[in-house]
């Protein structure tokens, strides 16, 4: 698992990843694929995104948790993908020659990176000149939901507060073109997509349920989290709604 990516956070609900595609989450990237490109994709988790990208092109898979690549490259072998790889490595110092790599992608990660422009700063030099990035971050500021009680909004204040906690930053989608191009990327492009991750109670109970692992744990603002663990039981049991949450899918240009 990579640097400033806290247990318990990887991508919102760990059990979901599997369901995870490129067919749906690197839609917005697949203009930047060609054949034999040497594309890396950057907190690959269990690969499920990842053996979909550029079939045509050399791939390469890359987290710091060596269980989760150990079921991906089980994943690769089960769909006979030989052109893709699997390595454990910092986001921050990537083993990869300098302009060396053709695009690199990311969904659901830079929002847990306590470093993202040092991050940003690595991609950059591994890829080539002309050579292309692709980042898809959650916004949390721009989440949907509905309703959405002051009950709703106090248990979010404390999701987000544990997010912090763990070194990420819960609106990081908003700032991901900023900080694209003050890392020195051109041709900077961004978009909104709303994309339905989880049930409107789902999320509730994966909130409630964190937050009080939290308050279980002795720790700096207890009392805070206490009261939002109350907001999220009440909200766990308040009925169903809508959720979807909001990703900015960012392209730019090395």
């Amino acid at each position: 698992m990579l640097e400033g990516y806290a247990p318990g956070y990887g991508r919102d609900v760990v059990s979901m990843l599997s369901a995870r595609t490129a067919a749906e989450r690197a839609t917005f990237a697949q203009s930047l694929f060609g054949p034999g490109m040497w594309v890396v994709d950057l907190g690959c988790g269990p690969g499920s995104i990842t053996l979909g990208l550029a079939a045509e092109s050399r791939v390469t898979g890359v987290d710091r948790d060596a269980g989760q690549l150990a079921q991906a490259r089980a994943a690769a072998r089960r769909a006979g993908r030989s052109t893709v790889d699997f390595v454990v490595a910092s986001a921050y110092d990537l083993p990869f020659a300098s302009g060396s790599v053709d695009v690199a992608f990311s969904h659901a990660l830079f929002e847990h990176l306590s470093r993202p422009l040092d991050a940003l700063a690595e991609l950059r030099r591994v890829l080539r000149p002309g050579g292309k990035l692709a980042l898809s971050t959650s916004d949390w500021s721009k989440a949907r939901l509905r309703p959405k009680t002051a009950n709703v909004d106090a248990a979010l204040r404390g999701h987000h507060l544990l997010r912090r906690r763990a070194g990420g930053d819960p609106f990081a989608g908003g700032k991901t073109a900023e900080l694209c191009a003050a890392a020195g990327f051109t041709e900077v492009v961004a978009r909104a997509r709303y994309r339905s991750d989880m049930t409107y109670r789902d999320l509730a109970k994966y909130v409630e349920t964190r937050l009080e692992e939290a308050i279980a744990e002795p720790g700096r603002d207890r009392d805070q989290l206490a009261s939002a663990a109350r907001s999220a039981w009440t909200w766990a049991r308040s009925g169903d709604g809508d959720f979807s949450q909001c990703w900015v899918e960012v392209t730019a240009t090395r």
